[in-house]
């Protein structure tokens, strides 16, 4: 397992130093606060990941799709691209609901499923890497309507407990993962939430009060004030970070989908498991040792490292072409 390990890190550092690596991000935005400073890491890492866009989903926390949408475009704004980032709205319905009317050009979720279809083939002989950082939904629903997509992609999810039953993003589309779990041309990989558990993304945490020490006025400055979610204006993303923090009613919370870019950046930061794919019945996995196809799971993410640069980028952050 440990030469496994080690040929997989390989593999993943070379693949990145041939340049940037095309990345979409795929959020249910205005659920809680982790996919917020998701956003802003992976715009201020804008030298590593050449940003193809993001896509929004809905899921049972934050509202309808306008809020997903306008929490995305907020966090955009506040760290200056606001210019330069392709949004689009994705589906508001379960995958197994949508199936029966993908075949309408104007199905629930259309934009965001055809823009992640087209973005697939335009990337120009590099693998895009998809982050969904929500539900499957608009990812299981672009492989469905168009599945030469599957070489093309890496999909690295935010998601589920595995092997242990629920989670947040698993339970918000049950029915979309067994479709993206067993297409064989698709290279998959999910990090581990495991609430309450060190080995998870769930451990890497950070306190109201570490934040409003460390995050204080970060960011470009914005002349023109942008409102909250939650009330007040703020002219950068660090003021915002705190406000998210001191309104969520948590003294402490994960900062669950930052791990999934994270160890996209530098691999050494998470541990990968190679394992049968599973299969998903209910909420509960089942365990397929005998089945050929495999996926990866993400544990034991490093906490200091992973938030030592997620500061580092937020005191020195790449910032959009239009405020260099």
């Amino acid at each position: 397992m440990k030469h496994i390990f080690t040929l997989f890190v390989v593999t993943l550092f070379i693949s990145q130093s041939m340049g940037q690596i095309p990345i979409l991000l795929d959020t249910d935005a205005n659920n809680e606060l982790d996919d917020q400073h998701a956003i802003a890491y992976m715009l201020f890492n804008s030298d590593l990941f050449d940003i193809v866009g993001i896509t929004v989903n809905k899921t049972s926390g934050g509202g309808d799709i306008s809020n997903h949408m306008a929490e995305a475009q907020r966090v955009v704004d506040l760290c200056g691209y606001g210019d330069e980032i392709t949004i689009l709205p994705g589906a508001s319905k379960e995958f197994q609901e949508i199936l029966p009317d993908l075949n309408n050009e104007n199905h629930d979720g259309h934009q965001a499923v055809d823009f992640i279809i087209r973005s697939a083939h335009e990337a120009e002989g590099r693998r895009l890497v998809i982050v969904p950082i929500g539900s499957l939904t608009n990812v299981a629903l672009a492989l469905e309507k168009d599945s030469s997509i599957a070489p093309l992609i890496r999909v690295v999810w935010l998601g589920s407990n595995w092997p242990e039953p629920g989670e947040y993003n698993l339970i918000n589309d049950t029915t979309a993962i067994n479709s993206v779990i067993d297409n064989r041309q698709l290279e998959l990989e999910i990090c581990t939430v495991r609430y309450s558990e060190p080995s998870g993304t769930a451990a890497v945490t950070a306190s109201v009060s570490e934040i409003r020490e460390k995050m204080q006025g970060l960011g470009p400055h914005q002349k023109v004030g942008i409102p909250g979610r939650d009330g007040g204006v703020f002219h950068n993303f660090g003021d915002y970070s705190i406000e998210l923090f001191e309104n969520i009613g948590d003294e402490v919370r994960a900062l669950y989908d930052v791990c999934a870019l994270a160890i996209i950046k530098d691999p050494r930061w998470g541990k990968p498991i190679k394992v049968p794919a599973p299969r998903l019945e209910g909420e509960s996995w089942i365990e397929r040792p005998k089945n050929s196809h495999h996926v990866i799971f993400w544990e034991n993410f490093n906490r200091e490292a992973i938030l030592n640069d997620f500061y580092k980028s937020m005191e020195n952050p790449v910032e959009s072409s239009g405020n260099r």
